[in-house]
């Protein structure tokens, strides 16, 4: 059987005051250094014990993803490359916002807006295309080598590869979120 795995960056600063992240550049505070050498800890751990197997680490250009999978990289040995294609999705008018309101929310299941192209604003529909092909080019390199990836990166990317795997309906994919440094594991 065929995997994948994601993971979501450490603890940054605008998590702790649940603020849109977005894609600025957010650095991971003491605490998201340390989950993130936790999970390192826990994936070498589960690699020795014959658990999982990954073969590479494709991480987000962003400082916290990529520092995230560093490392993680560092204590499994584990390659790791950065992925253009996995950075966070520009939020546009949201970035830097309470992530609780309800308009924000509610902006999580419109995917065809944008809101805020002329601020780089980017709709979860072209957010979905690029990680749809990257995900499609993964998958058909599993299945050929049997090579296995884990993808490190934001907590919108999630939902997205969420919804590559699995159906949900438009107030599933909002509500969707996964804990830093919360490793989920997906079969194909």
């Amino acid at each position: 059987m065929s995997k994948i795995y994601f993971t979501r960056h450490g603890e940054t600063f605008t998590n702790t005051k649940k603020l849109v992240c977005g894609a600025r550049e957010v650095a991971l505070t003491e605490n998201g250094h340390e989950q993130a050498i936790k999970l390192g800890n826990e994936i070498k751990a589960k690699i020795e014990r014959g658990e999982v197997k990954i073969d590479k680490i494709f991480y987000s250009p962003l400082s916290r993803a990529k520092n995230t999978a560093l490392h993680i990289s560092e204590i499994t040995g584990i390659p790791a490359e950065e992925e253009p294609l996995l950075i966070e999705r520009n939020f546009g008018i949201y970035e830097d916002t309470n992530r609780e309101t309800p308009e924000f929310r509610a902006s999580l299941t419109t995917f065809a807006m944008s809101y805020g192209r002329d601020l780089g604003g980017e709709s979860y529909m072209k957010t979905a295309q690029r990680i749809y092909n990257l995900l499609d080019k993964l998958t058909e390199e599993t299945k050929r080598t049997g090579k296995t990836f884990l993808l490190v990166a934001h907590n919108g990317l999630s939902r997205v590869v969420n919804s590559y795997f699995c159906d949900m309906t438009n107030e599933e994919f909002g509500a969707f979120g996964i804990t830093n440094c919360q490793l989920l594991e997906y079969e194909f």
